[in-house]
């Protein structure tokens, strides 16, 4: 049983509280390369997260140093083709530094409701992934930027984009900074009904 401290929180909800709020996303990480069971292990994890009817709607993509590479690159054509090439470079550089990448998707749905819902089950086992990640000192990035919509990337990684779509591209590392943020006071957010 978790132990009650005065105020009737426990030491455990503290915890798991400052766990929640010290999660960052981040951009900048060291050359470190993060160990593929710990992404195993929070995969795990992530499969836990809520879903309506047991559908589980998620697939997870490892992306090796060959597919990683390739994303490089279809990232500078992308930018390139819709931006301008120095910003293609720049982009196509960092995206280099990046040392884990994990794509997740969701099964494509002809109901509506069901697609929400697996869709925002999806969400929950990005949250499930993340943390877990951070708790091991692992930050991450969630995107989903002009490649994850492109048709190139899902022939890439042989994703059927007739069966399922993508929601994230998670990057992953050890942080260089992890960032500061506030977030509105939870009066401006909340509204009490009778």
């Amino acid at each position: 049983m978790a132990e009650v401290v005065p105020d009737g929180e426990s030491r455990n909800l503290r915890v798991l509280a400052e766990r929640i709020r010290s999660r960052r996303t981040t951009k900048l990480f060291l050359r470190q390369k993060v160990s593929k069971q710990l992404v195993l292990d929070a995969i795990e994890l992530a499969r836990w997260a809520p879903n309506h009817h047991l559908t589980e709607p998620w697939h997870f993509y490892m992306l090796g140093e060959k597919t990683t590479a390739a994303s490089v690159e279809l990232i500078r054509t992308i930018v390139t083709e819709t931006k301008t090439a120095e910003l293609a470079d720049f982009k196509a550089k960092s995206a280099a530094a990046i040392p884990g990448w994990l794509v997740i998707t969701c099964k494509k749905s002809q109901d509506e409701l069901l697609q929400q819902e697996d869709y925002a089950s999806c969400c929950c086992a990005i949250q499930n992934l993340t943390l877990y990640l951070s708790e091991a000192g692992i930050a991450a990035k969630w995107t989903t930027g002009l490649i994850t919509r492109d048709q190139r990337f899902f022939d890439l990684l042989e994703i059927n984009a007739d069966q399922e779509f993508i929601v994230a591209l998670l990057w992953y590392g050890y942080p260089k900074v992890l960032p500061t943020q506030s977030r509105k006071e939870v009066a401006e957010i909340t509204t009490e009904k009778p």
